[in-house]
C-alpha cells in the first residue's frame, strides 16, 4: 500500500481516538452531490465526529471548491475536520487510503461524495460494533435516484460473500484490520469495495450486520450499478477468482 502525495486544503481540531469516528468521504466531480453528502454527515446524533474529505484531483467541476466552502462554514460542527487533495488521480480506492492513513480515530466510517446517511447511522452502528467487539459493522440501506428500492445487504457470511457482493462500502470498519488487510487494492472495472471485504474475510475480521435503513445509495449515470456491463462484469469477475479462489461467482 502506497503512501499517495496530497495536499492539505483544510485542517483542524482535535477528536478522541476512542469514542471519536472519523467520517471519511472520496470526492472526485462529484460538485453537484457533495453538499447533500456533508449535511448528512453534520446532521449525525453522535457527536464526535472528525469528518475527512479527500478529492481525487477533480478536474471537470467545483468539487473541491464546493467542500472548502461547506467546511469552513460548517467547522463547529466537528470535533475535527481534514479536506486533503489529490495532486494527481489515483482512483477509488487510494482515495480510501488516503483517508484512513490520516484518520485519527480507531473507527473510520468509508462513504462516497454522492450518497448519504440518515442521523442515526454513526451512531446505531457505533454502538453495534462496540457491542460486539467486531472490526466492522454495516446495515442496510435504500437505494435511490435512478432506482427507488431496498439494498440487498444480509448477514455476514462467507457463503453469501462467495456468490457476490452483497455488502456496500458504507460501513464503520477499524483502523487496524484496514491495516492488517493492506487497505484498498485498484481493481481495473471497479469492485474494489467487494476485494477489500473478501479480504476482511480471508483475515477472519469479525464483521456484524445491522438489518436497519442507515444508509442511502445514489444510483445515477456513473454509480457503481450503472457501470457494470457484462463485459466489465466478466473481467471483474476474473480478477476476483485470480485474487480470491473460494469465489464462485456465476
Amino acid at each position: 500500500m502506497r503512501r499517495n502525495k496530497s495536499l492539505t486544503v483544510l485542517s483542524w481540531g482535535q477528536v478522541d481516538p476512542k469514542r471519536g469516528v472519523s467520517v471519511a468521504i472520496s470526492l472526485y466531480n462529484y460538485a453537484q452531490f457533495i453538499r447533500e453528502c456533508l449535511d448528512s454527515v453534520a446532521a449525525q446524533d453522535w457527536t464526535d465526529i472528525e469528518l475527512i474529505v479527500v478529492d481525487d484531483a477533480s478536474q471537470r467541476d467545483e468539487s473541491l471548491e464546493v467542500a472548502t466552502r461547506w467546511m469552513n462554514q460548517h467547522q463547529s460542527r466537528f470535533a475535527a475536520g481534514l479536506l486533503l487533495r489529490h495532486e494527481s488521480n489515483n482512483g477509488l480506492a487510494e482515495t480510501r487510503n488516503t483517508a484512513f492513513q490520516a484518520a485519527a480515530c480507531e473507527t473510520v466510517f468509508v462513504m462516497d461524495a454522492d450518497n448519504v446517511i440518515y442521523p442515526s447511522c454513526i451512531r446505531k452502528l457505533k454502538r453495534a460494533m462496540d457491542a460486539a467487539d467486531a472490526d466492522a459493522a454495516y446495515s442496510q440501506l435504500v437505494m435511490f435516484g435512478d432506482i427507488a428500492d431496498i439494498g440487498y445487504a444480509d448477514y455476514w457470511s462467507k457463503a453469501l460473500l462467495a456468490t457476490g457482493p452483497y455488502v456496500d462500502a458504507m460501513a464503520l470498519v477499524n483502523k487496524r484490520v484496514w491495516e492488517r488487510t493492506g487497505g484498498y487494492s485498484h481493481l481495473e472495472g471497479g469492485w474494489e469495495d467487494y476485494d477489500f471485504w473478501c479480504k476482511l474475510l480471508e483475515e477472519r475480521a469479525t464483521v456484524c450486520f445491522l438489518p436497519e435503513l442507515l444508509c442511502k445509495y445514489r444510483v445515477h449515470g456513473s454509480s457503481m450499478l450503472r457501470t457494470e456491463s457484462a463485459q466489465n462484469y466478466e473481467r471483474l469477475f476474473n480478477t476476483i477468482a485470480m485474487r480470491h479462489p473460494w469465489v464462485q461467482l456465476t
